[in-house]
């Protein structure tokens, strides 16, 4: 009796040894999945499921099996810090996330003090890495500023002799961006006709669009988000307003078409190379394609965040976050948005921003 008890103890210790040696790691993506942006959330979500399926499928992460806890902050900064310290107690090792500047901003502070890596796939506003809290915080897209230098030349060069107005809805991102793409167009020797901001959330923009149409406006730069710029411009055509839209990156969802309709038609914005045109994404694009997917915005961004954190823990052996934060800084990731590797500050090393174009209901580079 007493060596099938010992027999039986040691199997259970094995066991016990065993799972914990599998256990899996716990990794987050974290965004708007409700709210007024939750398109935005919808495709942070589909690119980090797709991200952990894939990996998981091809072996894992140092032999163990991610898990992915879904975080949703709703783009609210109190929502983002409680989001934050959720997945803290959830022992999770690495957070996608966040979306919204206004939210990945308070969010890293409670990633730093925690020792969680916290990699951005969408938050551009130069604060975030600038004044990073950590050398824990990343991100995989660009920064207002270089977005701002491209939209700002592109002004003067295409609207130059004519009324220029830019507004922004006071948010970190869209007034960020505003301001940052104010100051190239004043560089240039260009002073804008009208400057001004506006309450983001509201249905009626009347009231702005007398003032563009008083100020005889021409080209009208967004700082914000393609909910409120959807209305604007609808707004614009009702009046009889021929003034051309111009804005960010947060007009790549399918959902600013829905909003306009044909009065989107001719909507310009910037945003980073599209990755669904790059050959090595080919596969995956129509495996989100046979989803019923649209791969578009954010979606690769996520995955490729994922991707880089993934690649990260292998290279050092280890998931523990003070481990691949050295590595990250240290090496090149092969992604699906291309190869990158990160600066002192967290920035990524990915080319810059180019012009789109809304036709037809869809978007395309400038010709």
């Amino acid at each position: 009796m007493k060596k099938i008890l010992l027999t039986g103890l040691a199997l259970s210790m094995g066991l016990a040894a065993a799972t914990t040696a599998k256990a899996d790691i716990t990794i987050a993506v974290a965004g708007p999945i409700t709210g007024q942006y939750a398109s935005f959330g919808a495709q942070m979500k589909a690119g980090a499921e797709q991200a952990v399926a894939d990996i998981n499928k091809a072996g894992g992460v140092l032999g163990q099996k991610l898990k992915l806890e879904v975080g949703d902050d709703a783009c609210d900064a109190k929502q983002a810090v409680a989001v934050a310290n959720q997945l803290a107690t959830k022992g999770v090792v690495f957070v996608a996330g966040h979306f919204c500047s206004s939210t990945s901003i308070p969010a890293s502070k409670v990633y730093a003090e925690e020792g969680i890596i916290q990699i951005s796939p969408a938050s551009t506003n130069p604060k975030y890495t600038d004044e990073r809290p950590g050398p824990n915080i990343f991100r995989v897209c660009g920064r207002d500023d270089q977005q701002g230098l491209v939209a700002g030349t592109f002004l003067k060069k295409r609207f130059g002799g004519k009324n220029i107005a830019i507004i922004h809805d006071k948010t970190a991102y869209g007034k960020g961006l505003a301001d940052e793409t104010r100051k190239t167009l004043n560089a240039t020797g260009k002073k804008e006709a009208l400057y001004e901001a506006y309450t983001a959330g509201e249905k009626d923009y009347s009231a702005l669009v007398s003032k563009l149409k008083l100020n005889k406006i021409d080209a009208l730069y967004v700082g914000g988000y393609h909910t409120e710029a959807g209305l604007i411009v609808r707004q614009m055509r009702d009046q009889g307003l021929k003034t051309v839209l111009i804005s960010g990156d947060a007009l790549v969802t399918q959902e600013y078409w829905s909003i306009t309709g044909k009065a989107g038609e001719g909507t310009l914005m910037t945003f980073s190379p599209d990755p669904r045109k790059n050959p090595i994404a080919a596969s995956l694009v129509k495996v989100f394609r046979a989803k019923k997917i649209e791969p578009e915005g954010y979606v690769l961004y996520t995955y490729a965040a994922v991707q880089a954190w993934a690649d990260a823990a292998k290279k050092s052996g280890s998931a523990k976050p003070a481990s691949v934060m050295k590595a990250l800084n240290a090496n090149k990731f092969n992604t699906v948005i291309g190869q990158l590797s990160f600066d002192k500050k967290g920035d990524v090393s990915l080319p810059g921003y180019v012009f789109y174009e809304w036709k037809n209901g869809k978007y395309d580079y400038i010709k």
